[in-house]
């Protein structure tokens, strides 16, 4: 199943699943690398949990998600206007100083990452932020209905890298916030645009 049918098809469980979840360790290392009132564009915001947090904070904050039902669960939750869009639709010009991807790309098949990548490049402003989260593994293909792609931490790290685009500032292992899924680990990056 295309991940944005997927996430049409479930969008309450996944807000329900996601919306509580604590994220503030780690989207309190990405705003120290920001200053209150940037830009920031979250991208696959899901529930829109981290792009309130952002907006409550005092950022200027896009929520970017490609599936409809989200969209319009996260602007319900938000009160924020959430833009309905594919990763390979962006064409942003030096619009944000941070963009966030907490396991935006977890369904983007590796051979596709560079071009998502340079997109984000293009978004950020110089010397922009830029925070992913991709899941610790190494596998890719389908489980269940989706597509994932998983990453070894030098993996990851080569592939934001790579091209030049971005400079890995930060870079750690977290566990997965969600009590209903222990055994899942995140690899953590915190980049800035070179």
């Amino acid at each position: 199943m295309d991940p944005i049918d997927y996430y049409n098809k479930y969008a309450a469980k996944v807000f329900e699943d996601t919306v509580d979840e604590n994220m503030d360790d780690i989207t309190s290392r990405f705003l120290e690398m920001l200053e209150e009132g940037d830009t920031i564009l979250d991208m696959g915001c899901g529930s829109g949990r981290d792009s309130l947090t952002f907006y409550n904070l005092g950022y200027d904050v896009t929520p970017l998600d490609g599936s409809e039902e989200m969209c319009r669960l996260a602007e319900i939750h938000t009160g924020l206007d959430v833009l309905q869009m594919k990763y390979e639709e962006m064409n942003f010009d030096g619009a944000f100083d941070g963009v966030w991807a907490c396991g935006a790309f977890v369904h983007i098949p590796k051979a596709e990452m560079p071009d998502i990548l340079a997109r984000v490049a293009k978004a950020l402003t110089e010397d922009g932020v830029f925070y992913l989260s991709m899941r610790l593994g190494d596998f890719e293909g389908f489980q269940g209905e989706r597509y994932f792609s998983f990453y070894s931490e030098k993996e990851l790290r080569y592939l934001v890298e790579k091209g030049g685009l971005f400079h890995v500032v930060k870079e750690w292992v977290t566990k997965d916030v969600r009590s209903s899924h222990p055994n899942i680990q995140w690899i953590n990056i915190l980049a800035r645009k070179a």
